[in-house]
């Protein structure tokens, strides 16, 4: 199991659940989550003045982690992510 830093910002906290479903489905497992909170962004991304920026750390096979960028790609919902392997 290979272990990843994953970041992202979101307006919807309702949208994690969702993502929580979808990081399991991919045999993840959320070691940490973290929630830096409500954060005025420095210009707008897709309309949108303010995100909520979450923090988790995650382990899962590395064959699994093209997968998760993919999905997370398609998830009109997430306004930005960053997903870093861990050495």
């Amino acid at each position: 199991m290979s272990k990843y830093d994953l970041t992202f910002l979101l307006n919807e906290e309702a949208e994690l659940k969702t993502l929580k479903e979808l990081v399991a489905s991919l045999d993840c497992k959320i070691v940490s989550e973290g929630k830096w909170g409500e954060k005025t962004l420095a210009y707008p991304i897709k309309g949108l003045l303010k995100a909520v920026y979450y923090q988790w750390h995650l382990e899962m096979p590395k064959t699994n982690a093209m997968e998760l960028r993919k999905r997370l790609q398609f998830n009109e919902k997430l306004i930005r992510y960053l997903l870093l392997a861990i050495d």
